[in-house]
C-alpha cells in the first residue's frame, strides 16, 4: 500500500506521540531507523502514527513496507541509517530474536508473542489448557522452562487463568457492584475490580513503570514511602486531625486505594471516603500547597469539593515528615510480559462479559490508543479515568470444536484472535508423565489406533478424535477401565443415532485393544477367581 500524504507537522507529531507513549514491541524496527534530533524511530511505525492522527485510521504498520517508508523520509530530507550488526542473509532468523528476545522452547510462544491474543481450538481432552499453561511457562521464565509449576511464586503472579461459563458476566470480568458489610451491620455495595482488570492493572503499572524515568519514579517511590510511613504512625480511630476551619477529624481505616475519615462534628455527612492516589499525586508533585483553592487549580477542577479540605490537611500532616525522608536509591524497573489465559472461551456469553472491551482488547490497539471509560467509570474516584490494556499483555483462549456454543461465538471476537488448531497428536508430550516409559508407548499406540479408526467414520473427524489428556488417567486407571469408564460413554455419544452404532463401536474398541468379555465368559472367569 502507498505512503499516505502526510505533512511534516503531522510527522513531528507521531515523533511527539512516540516519546511520550514509547514504541510498542512488535512495532520496533530490525533493518532501518529514522534519526530525528539524535533520537532514534521505527520508520514504519512513524508512518503508521502519523497515518492515525492525521486520518484518525488504526495504527497498522503491515500497511507498508520498510523499504517505501525508508524512501519516503529520505525523499523528504530526513536521514536514515541502518541497524549495525545485521546479518541480511540470516534475515529471518535475526528477526524472530530480535522480536522475542530468547529461544522458545514451545513454537506456539512465537505465535502469541506475534499476535498478542490466540485461541486454541481442537477436540477435548487434546491438552489445549495444558498447552497454554505451558506456553506462559515458557514465556514467563524466558525459555528457561515450559512447565508451569516450575515457576516461582513472583512468576506465577504474572499468569492468570479463568475459565468461562454460561453465568459468567462483565462484573466477575472487568468490574461491578459487590455487597459490602457496613459499620453499622447494614448492607451496602462497593465497586470492585473483576479478574481481569485487576490482573491488566498490576500489568499496567508494570509497563508504565518501565518506561519512566529515574527522576520520576523517585518521586512516585519517595509519595509511597511517606504515605505508608503516616498511616503506620497514625492509631486508627483515635488519631485526631483538623482542617483549616478547625473541624476536626479522625482516620478510621485506610486500604491501597482508600483512607476512610470519621469527622464527628457534622451533622449533615460524618463519614468520608479519601482517594489515596489523589494524595500521592499531589506528593509526587513536588508542589506547595497554601490553599484549598491550590488543589483545586490542581486538579483541573472549577470548584472545590469538600474532599479538598482533607486532602490539604493530610498533604500537610505528611509533608512535616519530608525532612526525615533518607536518599532513596531506584533501580530500573524491567518490563515482564503477563499472560492472561481463559478456558472454554466459547462457554461464556462474550458481549456480555467484555462490554466496551471488544475495543481495547483487539491486538492493533493495544496501548492508550485503546483507552476505553469502562460502565462504572462515573463511579471511579476520577470519572474521567480511562482502561486500556498495555502491549506486554497477551491472551490465550481455549476452546472445544464440538461444542455446539461454538456456533454462536461471536465474530467480532473471532477477527480479534488467530485461530490454531490443536489435533490429538500435538500435544502428546504430557504422556511422559506416565509411571513408565513401557505405560506411555502402549498408551500412544492405542490412542493412535483409535483416533485412526475414528476418522473412517463418515460422520466424525478430526474434532471428534481423542486427545492425550484422557490417557493421564492411566496413572491410576488400567486400560480397560479408561474405556469401559470414560472412552466408551464419550465415543457412544458421537455415534448415537447412527444406523451401525454398535459395528462402530465394536470397530472402536477393538482399535483400542479393549476385548469385551460375554456372559458365559464372565462366569467362568468368577468361578476361576473363587
Amino acid at each position: 500500500m502507498a505512503i499516505p500524504k502526510l505533512t511534516k507537522e503531522s510527522i513531528d507529531e507521531a515523533i511527539s506521540y512516540i516519546d511520550e507513549q514509547g514504541v510498542p514491541s512488535q512495532h520496533q524496527s530490525k533493518v532501518y531507523q529514522l534519526v530525528v534530533d539524535g533520537k532514534k524511530y521505527p520508520p514504519k511505525y512513524v508512518i503508521a502514527v502519523a497515518n492515525y492522527l492525521t486520518n484518525n485510521e488504526e495504527i497498522d504498520t503491515q500497511k507498508y513496507s520498510a523499504k517505501d517508508a525508508k524512501s519516503y523520509f529520505e525523499s523528504h530530507g530526513y536521514q536514515i541509517d541502518i541497524n549495525q550488526g545485521i546479518n541480511m542473509s540470516h534475515k529471518a532468523v535475526n528477526e524472530e530474536i530480535n522480536y522475542i528476545g530468547f529461544d522458545c522452547k514451545n513454537r506456539f510462544s512465537k505465535m502469541l508473542l506475534k499476535s498478542k491474543n490466540i485461541i486454541f481450538r481442537g477436540a477435548p481432552g487434546t491438552g489445549k489448557s495444558y498447552l497454554a499453561k505451558s506456553i506462559a511457562a515458557d514465556i514467563i521464565s524466558n525459555g528457561y522452562t515450559d512447565k508451569y509449576a516450575e515457576l516461582t511464586e513472583e512468576q506465577k503472579q504474572q499468569v492468570e487463568f479463568v475459565q468461562f461459563h454460561p453465568s459468567y458476566d462483565y462484573s466477575d470480568f472487568v468490574e461491578g457492584l459487590r455487597p459490602k458489610m457496613n459499620e453499622d451491620g447494614s448492607m451496602g455495595f462497593e465497586l470492585q475490580d473483576g479478574i481481569f482488570k485487576h490482573f491488566v492493572d498490576k500489568a499496567r503499572m508494570n509497563y508504565e513503570d518501565s518506561q519512566k524515568s529515574e527522576k520520576l519514579r523517585k518521586q512516585e517511590i519517595s509519595a509511597r514511602t511517606l504515605m505508608s510511613n503516616f498511616l503506620s504512625d497514625i492509631e486508627y480511630g483515635k488519631t485526631e486531625f483538623e482542617i483549616k476551619t478547625g473541624n476536626k477529624f479522625i482516620i478510621m481505616d485506610a486500604d491501597e486505594k482508600h483512607i476512610y475519615i470519621l469527622i464527628p462534628e457534622n451533622k449533615f455527612t460524618n463519614k468520608l471516603t479519601l482517594n489515596t492516589t489523589e494524595i500521592l499525586k499531589m506528593l509526587e508533585s513536588g508542589k506547595k500547597f497554601e490553599k484549598v483553592s491550590d488543589i483545586t487549580n490542581f486538579f483541573g477542577k472549577q470548584h472545590a469539593v469538600q474532599g479538598y479540605s482533607y486532602y490539604y490537611a493530610i498533604f500537610n500532616e505528611i509533608n512535616q515528615s519530608t525532612k526525615d525522608m533518607k536518599q532513596i536509591n531506584v533501580e530500573p524497573v524491567e518490563l515482564k510480559k503477563y499472560i492472561f489465559i481463559i478456558d472454554e472461551i466459547n462457554r461464556g456469553e462474550i458481549s456480555k462479559i467484555l462490554g466496551e472491551l471488544f475495543f481495547s482488547i483487539d491486538p492493533g490497539y493495544r496501548g492508550k490508543v485503546g483507552e476505553v471509560s469502562t460502565q462504572y467509570a462515573n463511579l471511579h474516584a476520577d470519572p474521567n479515568e480511562k482502561f486500556y490494556i498495555p502491549e506486554n499483555v497477551y491472551i490465550i483462549g481455549t476452546m472445544n470444536d464440538i461444542d455446539r456454543s461454538v456456533d454462536s461465538f461471536d465474530f467480532a471476537m473471532r477477527r480479534r484472535f488467530r485461530f490454531v488448531e490443536i489435533n490429538a497428536n500435538s500435544t502428546q508430550k504430557m504422556l511422559e508423565s506416565l509411571k513408565n516409559v513401557e505405560l506411555k508407548n502402549e498408551a500412544v499406540e492405542r490412542m493412535n489406533n483409535l483416533n485412526s479408526e475414528i476418522l473412517k467414520v463418515d460422520d466424525l473427524n478430526e474434532n471428534y478424535q481423542i486427545g492425550a489428556a484422557y490417557f493421564l488417567k492411566l496413572n491410576i486407571l488400567s486400560f480397560d477401565e479408561l474405556w469401559t469408564d470414560c472412552l466408551k460413554p464419550l465415543l457412544h455419544d458421537y455415534v448415537r443415532g447412527m444406523y451401525d452404532e454398535d459395528d462402530i463401536m465394536q470397530r472402536f474398541a477393538h482399535a483400542y485393544g479393549y476385548e469385551e468379555i460375554v456372559d458365559g465368559e464372565l462366569d467362568e472367569t468368577i468361578q476361576n477367581q473363587g
